[in-house]
């Protein structure tokens, strides 16, 4: 039976994730990670006091590195639900979870849809020389681009730069960020929740891929158990559901 911390159990995504963990016959929950209102403050002082063999992090952009730092020093595989980490983090992350033998299991989103969307738009991308991609937020939600899109732009690569991206007229930043080679547009505004749409074309046609996330966490559960039971057989960091469940 793997034994499990939630580090972020409090929060939105890590309280549902903490509850599905504890009535798993398969799962033990460890302990709760929070700065409040839990059995541990941080991911280290929950590894010196109990053994758990994975850490789920669900915290903030602001705290989530040093929460896989810590739990791959205390021996812990890793399941990373959070954003904000890139990737000159993942390859630093990679590197010692190698010197560890430890895994790392990292998805900007851990619903099986939104692993559809990543799985199908790096197919389609083979095929193809042109896309950009569209990531919207809640008003509040302060890293850009999203977890989700910025895996989706990484995975991508480069894109081939529109005709007139070289001799713009009006402001370059209009065009969006260059990540990885893909431009990536990112709407913060009230009334959404997380979606990312990607769009693939040709001079002919074009392919709208689109995720929409709901208000409720219950999308994310039954992925992040998927990459918990999973992570323990991994060693280095593995990035995305989608190749879990597609290979």
């Amino acid at each position: 039976m793997l034994r499990v911390l939630i580090a972020g159990v409090t929060g939105w995504a890590g309280a549902p994730v903490a509850e599905a963990v504890d009535a798993a016959p398969d799962l033990a929950l460890a302990g709760g990670i929070a700065r409040h209102g839990a059995d541990y403050a941080s991911v280290a002082e929950a590894l010196d006091a109990t053994r758990a063999d994975v850490v789920v992090d669900y915290t903030s952009a602001a705290a989530v590195r040093a929460n896989v730092d810590a739990a791959l020093a205390g021996g812990a595989h890793v399941v990373v639900g959070s954003s904000g980490l890139t990737a000159t983090d993942y390859e630093e992350i990679d590197a010692a979870a190698r010197a560890a033998g430890r895994g790392v299991v990292a998805a900007g989103n851990f619903s099986v849809l939104a692993a559809a969307l990543l799985h199908a738009a790096t197919v389609t991308a083979q095929h193809v020389a042109h896309w950009e991609v569209i990531d919207y937020g809640y008003s509040g939600k302060p890293d850009v681009p999203s977890g989700t899109s910025r895996e989706l732009a990484e995975r991508l690569g480069a894109a081939t730069p529109a005709d007139h991206d070289a001799d713009l007229i009006g402001p370059p930043e209009a065009r969006g960020a260059d990540v990885s080679g893909t431009r990536v547009h990112s709407l913060r505004l009230p009334g959404y929740v997380l979606s990312t749409e990607v769009i693939l074309a040709t001079p002919d046609e074009r392919l709208v891929v689109r995720h929409e996330a709901g208000s409720s966490a219950q999308a994310y559960v039954a992925g992040t158990l998927l990459a918990v039971r999973r992570v323990p057989e991994l060693i280095g960091v593995q990035r995305g559901l989608d190749r879990i469940l597609f290979g």
